[in-house]
């Protein structure tokens, strides 16, 4: 597992990127949208980790990073990558689950603008 004081999380919500990044180089993101109308979420859509960086743990840093990002902003999360969603499945202290009505939301919005990710 990676040693977890190298690895930096950076939120860069207009670009919808949760980027992890290990001494000044990208070693994995998170990419995501934002639901444009209320209730307010933040949509994880692809965690995606950087060849050679596979099997550190980074990926379920990533989305643990995520879940604490949106819940500070008094938000909530909806995963539709598969990864973030069998994390959060198997961490449900750290990753409440939400509700259809933003399942529903969030599959609409991306569905709608295949750009989103």
């Amino acid at each position: 597992m990676a040693d977890e004081r190298t690895i930096v999380f950076e939120d860069d919500r207009e670009a919808g990127r949760l980027r992890a990044v290990e001494e000044g180089l990208p070693v994995g993101f998170i990419a995501y949208f934002a639901l444009a109308e209320e209730p307010r979420a933040l949509v994880a859509v692809h965690t995606i980790i950087e060849p050679g960086h596979e099997g550190r743990g980074i990926a379920g840093r990533l989305v643990e990073a995520f879940y604490a990002i949106a819940s500070a902003a008094g938000l909530s999360v909806v995963p539709l990558c598969p990864y973030a969603a069998s994390w959060a499945a198997q961490h449900p202290d750290l990753a409440p689950a939400a509700t259809a009505e933003l399942v529903a939301a969030a599959r609409a919005q991306l569905a709608s603008d295949s750009g989103l990710w």
